[in-house]
């Protein structure tokens, strides 16, 4: 049985440079919330609309981590986020095609 060559022919600097481009990245996601305050007689609260804050939601292991964003941050990290995506799609299409090399017997 042939065996997986470990790279590729120009991979690693190709991938490196696509995701040199795709940096900064991250990998969770984003969710608006709304929350009450600690003010009494907060009139937000009082009708229940409550005020909106943002959660940045992950995988520390086997655990899943909540975590408060500023709103000031949320557009730079939705955007990180998207980079991750599209560096595991690039992650997936490398070992697609070290599989097909390798068929070919290179």
């Amino acid at each position: 049985m042939k065996t997986i060559p470990a790279s590729f022919p120009g991979a690693p600097d190709r991938v490196r440079a696509q995701i040199a481009g795709l940096w900064p990245a991250a990998k969770g996601s984003v969710a608006e919330v709304r929350k009450p305050c600690i003010r009494p007689g907060c009139p937000a609260c009082a009708s229940g609309r409550k005020h909106r804050a943002f959660i940045f939601s992950c995988k520390d292991g086997d655990r899943r981590r909540c975590l408060y964003v500023p709103a000031g941050g949320v557009a730079a990290l939705r955007a990180a986020i998207a980079n991750g995506r599209r560096i595991e799609q690039l992650l997936s299409r490398c070992g697609a095609e070290m599989v097909k090399q390798a068929r070919r017997g290179r």
